[in-house]
C-alpha cells in the first residue's frame, strides 16, 4: 500500500484555496492553514484537515506550499517562535508560489538551508481561472533533486511545471513574463484611447485586432473591463 504524503498549504485565497483543493486525493494528506475560517472550512468540507496554528502545519508536513500576499506575509509565516523554520521538520520542503523579491528569496534560502530544509521558489500564472481548472503554469526554481520531490505536487493543479533552473529563476521567469503582459495592456489601453480621441469607434479596432492576432484572451479581459469602466464613468 502507497504511504499517502502530508502536504501543508497556507494561504486559501482566490488562487490558493482553489489550488490547494487538488491536492485532496489518494496520494496526498492535505493539511491546511489561514487566518479566514471561512476559506478553510471550504477545503475540510472537501476532505483536508484544518491546523489551528502554522506551528501545527509545519510539524506534520514534509512539503509546504505559500500562496500569500508579499515578502512580509511570508517572512511572518517563515520566522519566530510560531514560524516554520522553528517547527518543522528536518528536510521539509517549503515552496513559494507568491511573486516575490530576489533579495528576501536569497535570505530565506540562507536560513532555510541553515534549518536543515529545502526551498523552492514556484511563482504561478494563471489567476483564479487556472488554480480552479488545474491549469497553471508553475515557475520553478530549484534544484534538481528539489524539483523532482515538489513536481508531483505541482502537477495536481498544472497544465504546465516549468523547471527554470536554480532557485531565483522560477521568480526571473515570472517577473518576465508580468513584464510581457504589463506592456501589452499598456500598449492596447494607449492604442484605444488614440482611437478615442480622433472619434474612431473602440470597436471597429477590437474587431481588426481580434483577426488579426493582436488580442489574445488577456487583453480581451482587460478590453472589457476598461470599457466597463468608462461606460460607468469611471
Amino acid at each position: 500500500m502507497t504511504i499517502k504524503k502530508n502536504i501543508g498549504y497556507i494561504g486559501l485565497g482566490n488562487i490558493g484555496g482553489p489550488t490547494a483543493k487538488h491536492l485532496i486525493n489518494d496520494k496526498f494528506n492535505l493539511y491546511v492553514y489561514d487566518l479566514s475560517e471561512d476559506a478553510v472550512r471550504a477545503l475540510t468540507d472537501e476532505g483536508a484537515s484544518a491546523c489551528s496554528s502554522i506551528p501545527e502545519l509545519a510539524s506534520k508536513c514534509e512539503h509546504i506550499g505559500l500562496c500569500v500576499r508579499d515578502d512580509k506575509d511570508i517572512n511572518n509565516i517563515l520566522y519566530g517562535s510560531d514560524g516554520i523554520l522553528e517547527n518543522a521538520n528536518l528536510g521539509t520542503l517549503i515552496a513559494i508560489s507568491s511573486t516575490i523579491s530576489h533579495a528576501s528569496l536569497a535570505q530565506w534560502e540562507t536560513d532555510v538551508t541553515q534549518a536543515g530544509m529545502s526551498l523552492v521558489d514556484a511563482p504561478i500564472s494563471g489567476g483564479a481561472h487556472g488554480a480552479a481548472a488545474g491549469t497553471l503554469v508553475y515557475m520553478v526554481g530549484c534544484s534538481q533533486e528539489d524539483y523532482e520531490r515538489a513536481q508531483p505536487v505541482f502537477e495536481t493543479s498544472a497544465e504546465l511545471v516549468i523547471h527554470a533552473g536554480k532557485l531565483g529563476s522560477g521568480t526571473t521567469l515570472k517577473l518576465a513574463n508580468n513584464l510581457m503582459t504589463y506592456a501589452q495592456l499598456i500598449a492596447v489601453s494607449e492604442a484605444f484611447a488614440l482611437a478615442e480621441a480622433h472619434a474612431v469607434d473602440p470597436k471597429l479596432l477590437f474587431e481588426i485586432s481580434a483577426i488579426n492576432g493582436v488580442v489574445n484572451q488577456n487583453t480581451q479581459m482587460f478590453i472589457s473591463a476598461r470599457n466597463d469602466l468608462f461606460a460607468s464613468g469611471g
